[in-house]
């Protein structure tokens, strides 16, 4: 097992560029699915949840290049239907893959991920979706098919705001006949950036951001070029860090309003909070003042940052 060993007591000073945002990054090297030509995506963070992804990739059949940040996915081998177990498990944000495969070839066969009975996993929620657009559903022995002869736009009603449901929905939804309607969308700002993506490839998304994202279906999507977004929660972590340690932080190339709730929170508690546009300076006081947090879907405060903790 690794070992984290931390020395406290020392005020944090000084600057820091945010890396670019995990969450984002993970769909957006999906929906390289939908075409097969090359897309470039630069800004993306190296961990290992990004190499699960670009190893699902090659296996459904993808080309992937990485230089330093930078990703170049182009069409290798025949497209694959079939996401292993031995993949999904890793990650469950994987199952993202559906639907891209489900737009692309009619047909998809996935994992569950752990391999689990459905139950009450919010994965019904993103085939209650496809089943919505044409798709038949079976279930057997920790894997799911979906096929359809047919697939065509339809309005959607999520049960809740699945962020996963949303970008699966979306990426289908944009190789499809007619136009979706997603009631009920996530908010996040990593859904804004899938769509941006999607519509630099020639997706017609409309609403990204709102409760209600409406999608045109094209025919065909074509290679584009990205920059995924800042990770908002890795700059609310230095930002938290910065104001306990009565630090001094400069954080640079990040979006303040990706965290409006939590600079917000932070003023309201005495910290010095400086944002301009792709800046944040945190200056933490000699005494915090006590503060209510509760956290909710976005734009409300990051349910990944209430563990962070106040002194």
């Amino acid at each position: 097992m690794d070992i984290l060993t931390l020395e406290g007591g020392r005020r944090l000073k000084g600057e820091i560029t945010i890396s670019g945002s995990k969450n984002s990054a993970l769909p957006i090297l999906i929906a390289t699915l939908l075409t097969d030509e090359p897309c470039f995506l630069r800004n993306v963070p190296h961990l290992d949840d990004i190499e699960t992804v670009i190893a699902l990739l090659v296996f459904l059949g993808k080309k992937v290049m990485q230089h330093k940040g930078e990703i170049e996915v182009t069409a290798g081998t025949t497209l694959k239907a079939e996401a292993p177990y031995e993949l999904v498990r890793k990650m469950r944000a994987s199952i993202v893959v559906m639907g891209p495969l489900l737009a692309r070839l009619h047909k998809v066969k996935a994992s569950l991920p752990g391999g689990c009975a459905i139950g009450g996993r919010p994965i019904n929620i993103h085939l209650d979706g496809f089943r919505s657009l044409g798709a038949v559903i079976q279930l057997e022995q920790g894997y799911v098919d979906v096929v359809a002869k047919k697939l065509q736009g339809a309005i959607i009603h999520l049960d809740f705001a699945s962020v996963g449901a949303t970008e699966n929905l979306m990426m289908a939804a944009s190789l499809i006949p007619g136009k979706t309607e997603i009631h009920n969308a996530a908010r996040e700002p990593e859904i804004t950036d899938l769509a941006d993506f999607l519509n630099a490839m020639g997706a017609r998304v409309s609403g990204a951001g709102t409760d209600c994202v409406t999608i045109e279906g094209v025919k065909r999507l074509h290679g584009a070029t990205h920059n995924v977004i800042p990770d908002r929660i890795e700059t609310g972590t230095y930002m938290i860090a910065a104001a306990l340690t009565e630090g001094d932080v400069m954080l640079r190339r990040v979006n303040p309003a990706h965290l409006e709730a939590l600079i917000a929170k932070m003023r309201q508690a005495g910290i010095q909070v400086e944002d301009k546009s792709d800046t944040i300076r945190v200056v933490g006081p000699k005494k915090i003042q006590p503060v209510s947090i509760e956290t909710v879907v976005h734009p409300g405060f990051p349910t990944d940052l209430q563990a962070h903790g106040w002194r």
